[in-house]
């Protein structure tokens, strides 16, 4: 083992590694673009296509008040799909593959980064170890199509903003995921905490531009407000006993491993699996509540991390690198967690906790943080072996919920620690 890890951090483990990445980013390209030409489904790609085609021709993205959208993300997400669609479909997932591509790259060299102090080079193990662990989620992205490491980049930038002192630029980046794919926006509570002022202030500005004025340049300000109005109604105000948003179906079922979905399979009795016959349902709960007391039970659950979240946060004057980047990844946890509508993909947000506890394991190898990354990735591997199943039963879920609590303690020890002379 002493001898592989010395290996690991010899330049020629690094070309190694640089071959392997782009090695498996040409294969996770090809892959969706031989589909397209086999005939066996574009996935989301072909979506991207036909709502970049709706906007380009005028037509609405979004359609009336009772009708599913076909299209679920904000209006400015259309309106930068518009212009790739010029390209054809083919062309289209060219140029996203290639955007996800360089996207993961940005993740990687930004997240160890943040994981490491300034001047000191990252050992081969940070690339390499948590990389592993999120590779399945990365090839869910590219395979279906899904924008998530570009969200991880721009958070990721958001954040060395932040260590840079750039907040304009920081809270430019956040509004920019957020208006790609809104979740992210619950990121401007932290900055409001952290009195990042600057960067609330300049997140809002950011939205207010990326949601009115950009797509007032394709459809007008008449239409952009309609846009922006259907897309609230029927996505951040349609949450009821049937389900969330304009998936009601999928909000519940196994895919979804967001608190809001395992607590309502938990704790009601609905059907987990809308791919089985209506005649044979799944069920999973342990008791049957009503809507009402489990979603007071959500709310209650969410408090209690945002209240173990500002407990572990040192105060300014015992801030440094290694607590502010345990910090944000914390956040990018909560954010996974709390998101109404988390599917695996999205789980490529472990990128950044992993990288930070892999370089914890390095530099403290007696960490109690060891225990809680090892059970925590235990859990996301039964995806393999046992993927409907475990994700019935929020695996990643509950491997998210484990990695929030180890950083948890460990930002506490850091809290407590002595100040060093």
């Amino acid at each position: 083992m002493a001898r592989f890890l010395h290996w690991l951090n010899s330049r020629a483990s690094f070309r190694v590694l640089v071959v392997l990445f782009v090695l498996t980013t040409t294969v996770f390209s090809i892959v969706p673009l031989v589909n397209l030409a086999a005939g066996r489904g574009a996935k989301d790609y072909k979506l991207w296509f036909s709502t970049g085609q709706t906007v380009l021709q005028g037509r609405a993205i979004y359609p009336p008040r009772g009708q599913r959208f076909p299209f679920m993300y904000p209006p400015t997400a259309a309106e930068m799909l518009a212009p790739l669609s010029l390209l054809g479909q083919a062309g289209l997932i060219a140029a996203l593959v290639l955007v996800n591509s360089l996207a993961w790259w940005a993740c990687i060299v930004w997240s160890l980064r943040l994981a490491s102090p300034k001047g000191e080079r990252p050992h081969a193990l940070l690339y390499l170890a948590p990389n592993l662990v999120i590779v399945v989620y990365v090839w869910s992205c590219y395979l279906l199509g899904q924008p998530t490491l570009v969200l991880l980049a721009l958070l990721l930038a958001g954040f060395l903003a932040l260590r840079a002192g750039r907040s304009w630029s920081a809270g430019a980046m956040f509004a920019l995921a957020a208006a790609i794919k809104a979740f992210p926006v619950a990121a401007i509570a932290y900055l409001i905490y952290r009195r990042y002022w600057i960067a609330a202030l300049s997140m809002l500005l950011s939205l207010a531009l990326l949601l009115l004025v950009l797509p007032a340049g394709f459809r007008g300000w008449a239409g952009a407000r309609q846009d922006l109005t259907r897309w609230a109604d029927g996505m951040l105000f349609q949450y009821d006993e049937k389900g969330i948003a304009q998936r009601p179906e999928r909000s519940v079922a196994w895919k979804n491993q967001s608190l809001a979905g395992v607590a309502n399979r938990f704790l009601r009795k609905v059907d987990v699996d809308a791919t089985r016959p209506p005649d044979k349902p799944v069920f999973v709960n342990f008791v049957d509540l009503s809507f009402k007391v489990v979603n007071a039970i959500i709310v209650a659950l969410s408090l209690l991390l945002g209240l173990v979240y500002l407990a572990a946060m040192p105060p300014g004057a015992r801030r440094t690198w290694e607590t502010d980047a345990i910090e944000w990844s914390m956040l990018l946890l909560m954010l996974l967690i709390a998101a109404p509508l988390s599917f695996n993909y999205l789980f490529a947000f472990l990128l950044l906790p992993f990288a930070i506890i892999t370089r914890i394991w390095l530099v403290r190898p007696d960490s109690p943080l060891r225990w809680w990354a090892l059970t925590a990735i235990l859990l996301l591997a039964l995806t393999i072996p046992l993927q409907r199943w475990s994700q019935r039963y929020g695996n990643a879920l509950f491997a998210a919920l484990l990695l929030f609590i180890g950083l948890a303690l460990e930002l506490w020890r850091l809290r407590r620690a002595p100040v060093s002379a």
